[in-house]
């Protein structure tokens, strides 16, 4: 197979330990070449670090993903171009399955799969797209990936936290839509691309864990702090899309969305009404924003390849007493230029999950006779030995281990 130079871009804005984890896990990348442009505020650029020197970097302050988006692509050198959130870690094998499908000259742009914040579940999986902009699930999912033609009816979704388009494309198109500062702005380019006739590639093995970090938008439990732009965002994709306008099906949509937080205890009666009115300010102005907003985008010539200084992957296994030394040697094994997933077991029937701990390992944690897929037994009877062969043996095609 064929590797196409990729770079892959991050916007980052307020998240300095959130983009130093995502840069950290990019850094593990089993891919031959890439480079990372970080677009980022000055908050964001407080957590570079040691990447200074192996990313680009373009200043922005901003708040617009669409704007800070193209100013990536604007830097990015690759035949293709990747896209993750900054609150985003991918696994190793990310690039090489994202990108296969675009070695098909028909297929233009690609999307993975999204695990949620237990590190298991997903969180987005295959969805198609409506011109009014709501999404809805695709069923009956393998893991080999599907192509879907836009002749043929389907607009498949991607997610802005992992896709990848080719180069020549977005600068053709003019890459993001300004008019879409948050919310809708990959959903407009999988619109706008269809109507090309390109086809989509939606890729199962191609996956990120994302970790929803709190912004100005949202609390860290996902519970909305402003609906204006969401109600700007859907305006201005309906006006472009749809054949008429209808702010209600949207604005129910939220409403619901809401009443749930509420009955959790998150919001409070007010608080709805003032997000809802938040909604309805949005969308009268973005009823009058000026749309296409978009720029070419010639590609640059000076590609700044990731050298990645680790190969293979170790798997370790310990008690959760021993969980602090366990990690020191997994974080040593890293630092010698190793991948490493350690599995922490407790006798116990607690639920696993799993994250990458800045120190650059995984880490999956839980109950040797509990649940890792959610819709598994509670209960199973495993030998400390089997469990850690079955766990890894569900994780090989996206972490290739040494020896599986």
């Amino acid at each position: 197979m064929t590797h196409p130079p990729v770079s892959v871009v991050v916007v980052s804005r307020g998240r300095p330990a959130e983009l130093n984890l995502c840069l950290t896990g990019l850094c593990q990348l089993d891919y031959p070449q890439f480079e990372v442009v970080v677009v980022a505020d000055a908050e964001s650029r407080t957590g570079l670090g040691v990447f200074q020197r192996r990313i680009k970097l373009v200043h922005f302050e901003e708040p617009n993903i669409s704007a800070a988006r193209n100013a990536g692509i604007a830097q990015a050198a690759g035949e293709i171009v990747a896209f993750i959130d900054d609150d985003a870690v991918p696994e190793p094998t990310w690039l090489r399955h994202l990108i296969a499908p675009l070695l098909d000259p028909n297929v233009g742009i690609s999307g993975g799969f999204v695990i949620g914040r237990n590190g298991i579940s997903l969180q987005w999986a295959a969805r198609k797209v409506a011109p009014d902009g709501e999404a809805q699930a695709i069923e009956d999912w393998g893991h080999d990936p599907r192509v879907f033609d836009p002749k043929e009816g389907v607009i498949a979704k991607t997610e802005g936290t992992n896709m990848a388009v080719r180069r020549v494309l977005l600068n053709d198109i003019g890459g993001f839509d300004e008019a879409f500062a948050f919310y809708l702005d990959e959903t407009d380019l999988n619109m706008r691309l269809a109507e090309t006739g390109i086809q989509t590639a939606l890729v199962p093995l191609a996956r990120v864990h994302h970790g929803f970090a709190q912004s100005d938008r949202r609390t860290a439990g996902r519970v909305p702090r402003d609906l204006t732009e969401i109600g700007a965002s859907t305006a201005v994709f309906q006006r472009k899309h749809a054949e008429m306008t209808d702010k209600v099906p949207a604005r129910l949509a939220q409403r619901r969305r809401l009443l749930r937080h509420m009955m959790a205890g998150d919001l409070m009666p007010g608080d709805v009404r003032r997000l809802l009115r938040g909604f309805d300010g949005g969308w009268t102005e973005g009823m009058n924003r000026v749309v296409g907003q978009h720029a070419k985008l010639p590609r640059p010539d000076d590609f700044k390849p990731i050298n990645v200084p680790v190969s293979g992957h170790e798997v370790h296994r310990a008690r959760f007493w021993q969980a602090k030394r366990a990690m020191t040697q997994a974080a040593e094994t890293v630092s010698g230029g190793t991948r490493v997933t350690l599995f922490l077991f407790s006798l116990t029937t607690r639920k696993h999950r799993v994250w990458f701990d800045p120190h650059g390992f995984w880490v999956q944690r839980g109950g040797q006779f509990g649940q890792s897929v959610r819709t598994g037994p509670h209960f199973r009877f495993w030998r400390a030995k089997a469990r850690v062969a079955h766990e890894a043996a569900r994780l090989s095609q996206v972490r290739p281990f040494d020896g599986t």
